[in-house]
């Protein structure tokens, strides 16, 4: 048997010296009650460009990592055929998870397991649900893609770890700011399942985090930025930091 435990409510594979991606230790709190006084401070999400070449990315990625507190990192991959994209992930595998991150793979939970991925995210809600018994109960399956408030109840229905709001379409078409601050507050008020607030820019991370969003996705943005995606990530760090209170 996989050895397991639980994380407020989600039961997750326990691989050795690999972190999950697991709730905050927020107090449990009833609906309603989830007062952004008692809120930890919000982990970092990143998201890759659609890697080919794993090698023009492992440097910046790596810097990126170890400039903040780095929950998970999305792999996204280029097309390509199955033991290509297998090869492609394995190369980043290591150094993502020994820097205590969880590797998820975009929407390729077929291959997690060859990967030694700790889990998958899907774009939306019928992937997900069609995932879920490829994934479950050894790894973590999440759920991006959610239109509704609808969607997004049915994912954690089915047994999501974690859901996502904000993230660009198929067209890089996203949801106005104001829009994904309504629904990560909402789903913060009402919800135990961890929520994912993706941030198109630097300006978003601090509004997505005092909504509630456990977890602020870092874009494929970063890594364009002129000074280096470490900068960036350090940057967004420094905007969950806590506030000390003067004197």
């Amino acid at each position: 048997m996989l050895p397991l435990y639980p994380a407020s409510g989600l039961w997750l594979y326990n691989r050795p010296q690999t972190a999950r991606l697991q709730r905050q230790a927020t107090p449990m709190a009833s609906p309603g009650n989830r007062t952004k006084s008692k809120r930890a401070i919000p982990r970092l999400y990143l998201v890759t460009p659609a890697v080919a070449d794993p090698a023009a990315v492992q440097d910046m990625l790596g810097a990126a990592m170890k400039s903040g507190d780095v929950a998970a990192v999305l792999l996204r991959l280029a097309a390509a055929d199955e033991r290509t994209l297998i090869n492609r992930a394995k190369a980043l595998a290591r150094l993502i998870q020994d820097h205590g991150a969880a590797l998820l793979l975009e929407d390729l939970p077929e291959i997690a397991a060859h990967v030694g991925a700790d889990g998958a995210h899907l774009s939306d809600i019928a992937a997900f649900e069609a995932a879920l018994g490829t994934l479950k109960p050894a790894r973590i399956a999440g759920c991006g893609g959610l239109q509704t408030r609808h969607d997004a109840m049915l994912a954690a229905e089915a047994g999501a770890d974690y859901v996502m709001f904000g993230e660009p379409d198929q067209h890089q078409n996203r949801p106005s700011l104001d829009a994904v601050v309504e629904r990560v507050d909402w789903w913060a008020e009402l919800f135990e399942i961890p929520c994912v607030g993706f941030a198109g820019s630097m300006e978003d991370v601090a509004p997505l985090a005092d909504a509630g969003a456990e977890f602020i996705a870092l874009g494929d943005w970063i890594f364009d930025y002129p000074q280096g995606a470490a900068l960036v990530v350090a940057e967004a760090a420094s905007r969950l930091a806590p506030v000390e209170a003067a004197g």
